[in-house]
């Protein structure tokens, strides 16, 4: 929360809904909060035209003061927010950043090249090349659980050493992939959370807890990364 990081970093929460009307409420309570940005998912489930989609964030960014990223993810919202779209998005004030999820570095290349929107990498395992060709950073499921590692693979990148940054992509890349192709997250976040002490509490339905079997290849997972030790 706000209160929490108590200036000490920047906060930007989800505000997203397929209500446009619910969506400007909450991202104006976020702002009213204290929030420095504010991060809104495409509308989900309705399908919107691409004039929707454009009509929805163009109020959210005439209802508020604070920057808006725009999450484009397809594969859970059932409807791409087209390159073209997020052009026009950037030509309005408030629109500031892109949460690319699409898993299309085409995509990505073409908004990069098209606007001075800040690209921020929505998917992990692609976030080094996303930063190859212009993104500006993460916002990242396993950096929940090594902070350090995600973060030194950007200072990398950023410092030009890009043996070091690919060294660090490759092993991550194996965490990724076993970690977040278990089941939807957050469950298997949140399991492997718990794997290490940290409490993040259970998810709720219509979500259900990582079962044994997928659980167990979750430890083997960590352990592989140096998480938890090794089973005999």
């Amino acid at each position: 929360s706000v209160a929490a990081a108590a200036g000490r970093l920047l906060v930007m929460p989800g505000t997203g809904s397929n209500s446009t009307a619910e969506a400007v409420r909450l991202t104006k309570f976020a702002a009213r909060a204290g929030a420095d940005a504010a991060l809104v998912v495409g509308p989900y489930y309705n399908r919107p035209t691409q004039q929707g989609i454009y009509e929805h964030f163009k109020a959210l960014a005439e209802s508020v003061d604070i920057p808006i990223c725009v999450y484009n993810i397809p594969a859970r919202t059932g409807r791409n927010i087209e390159p073209e779209t997020i052009v026009r998005l950037a030509e309005l004030p408030g629109i500031a950043m892109v949460k690319e999820a699409t898993g299309s570095m085409d995509q990505a290349s073409q908004v990069l090249a098209a606007t001075d929107l800040t690209v921020l990498s929505g998917d992990d395992s692609m976030t080094l090349p996303l930063l190859a060709v212009g993104g500006r950073g993460v916002v990242s499921v396993v950096g929940n659980l090594v902070p350090a590692d995600m973060k030194a693979l950007c200072d990398a990148f950023d410092a030009g050493d890009l043996q070091e940054a690919r060294e660090l992509h490759r092993r991550l890349f194996g965490l990724c992939r076993d970690l977040l192709g278990l089941a939807s997250n957050p469950i298997p976040i949140k399991a492997a959370m718990a794997m290490l002490g940290r409490d993040t509490g259970e998810v709720r339905l219509p979500l259900v807890p990582l079962e044994q079997p997928l659980a167990a290849k979750l430890s083997g997972a960590l352990a592989n990364y140096g998480l938890v030790p090794q089973h005999a």
